[in-house]
């Protein structure tokens, strides 16, 4: 059943961008979704079902918003197959980790989006297997720009990126209807937010499936907690440490707060269309909220000693 809808909504992704469909061989485009499928490890969360699932929302927002109206063809095929491959070979742990175990990832990549490059050029290693070049038939002028498009896009995901150029979308969305979207830099803004809309937007679903979500996210950083606690000998941050479980919903708050709320806020000023996205966070705030103060109560309770 999952195998089945996951197929109607990809190849419902590509139909969308109907200018270019014809350009894509179905056999190798089957072939190269199994093989992304494949190539994503079974760790709790950055694996095959998340890269669906923010496919899936890029899909919908295609459907439901501006999306389709301010990016040409070739953009949105890239922010699709993006999508597919952002985290290609994910190891669970993330660009820190790397870092501080000076892992191969670190030693080849550098420090400067470690994971990101890996996932692109992971992709990039399955487009160039026999029978799995979806863009084949793409001139090579226009195959250089999907896979700069596709680069840009992977390399986005990285929330450090996220973080230093959302003031620029904040402001853009300030400006109303005066944006000018021929502008090159503002349309790779716009992409680059894109991106992490997708990536993050399991905290704007419903409660039932934000709540696993968060589990799983947690259940990926706890182990890599366990880790750095186990075999650097260094205390990990506080959304790692496994002995801190009970701060979820502090965490989840400052998580919400911090990163997602001024992302979707601005995201309605620019179209209205992204509020029902909005709305859910909100939804799921005030839960995340209710079950923090019941957290402190508790914990006010322990430590008065009733």
């Amino acid at each position: 059943m999952y195998t089945n809808v996951m197929y109607y909504i990809l190849n419902r992704c590509f139909q969308t961008i109907k200018g270019l469909f014809c350009h894509l061989i179905f056999q190798t485009l089957v072939r190269w979704m199994l093989t992304v499928r494949k190539n994503y490890r079974n760790v709790a969360y950055h694996n095959w079902r998340h890269a669906f699932n923010v496919c899936q929302v890029i899909y919908a927002t295609m459907k439901n918003c501006k999306t389709q109206r301010l990016l040409n063809d070739r953009e949105i095929l890239a922010l699709i197959v993006a999508c597919l491959c952002h985290d290609l070979d994910h190891r669970g742990t993330n660009n820190a980790f790397q870092h501080k175990t000076s892992s191969a990832l670190a030693q080849l990549y550098g420090t400067k989006a470690t994971l990101e490059n890996h996932h692109f050029n992971h992709a990039l290693m399955i487009l160039n297997s026999e029978g799995h070049n979806i863009f084949i038939n793409f001139s090579s002028e226009e195959y250089s720009e999907l896979i700069s498009l596709l680069k840009h896009a992977i390399l986005a995901t990285d929330l450090s990126l996220h973080l230093q150029i959302r003031q620029k979308f904040f402001a853009m969305t300030e400006q109303g209807d005066s944006i000018d979207w021929d502008d090159r830099d503002i349309k790779e803004i716009f992409r680059s937010i894109l991106m992490t809309t997708c990536d993050i937007a399991a905290i704007t679903k419903p409660w039932e499936v934000s709540r696993r979500v968060a589990d799983l996210v947690m259940t990926e950083f706890f182990d890599q907690g366990d880790k750095e606690r186990e075999e650097l000998k260094i205390q990990p941050q506080a959304h790692m440490d496994r002995e801190k479980q009970d701060e979820l919903p502090k965490l989840q708050l400052g998580w919400i707060d911090g990163i997602c709320l001024p992302l979707y806020k601005h995201l309605v000023l620019l179209d209205p269309s992204f509020k029902p996205m909005l709305d859910g966070i909100l939804e799921n705030r005030a839960l995340w909220e209710e079950l923090d103060i019941d957290r402190l109560t508790k914990q006010a309770s322990i430590d008065s000693g009733v």
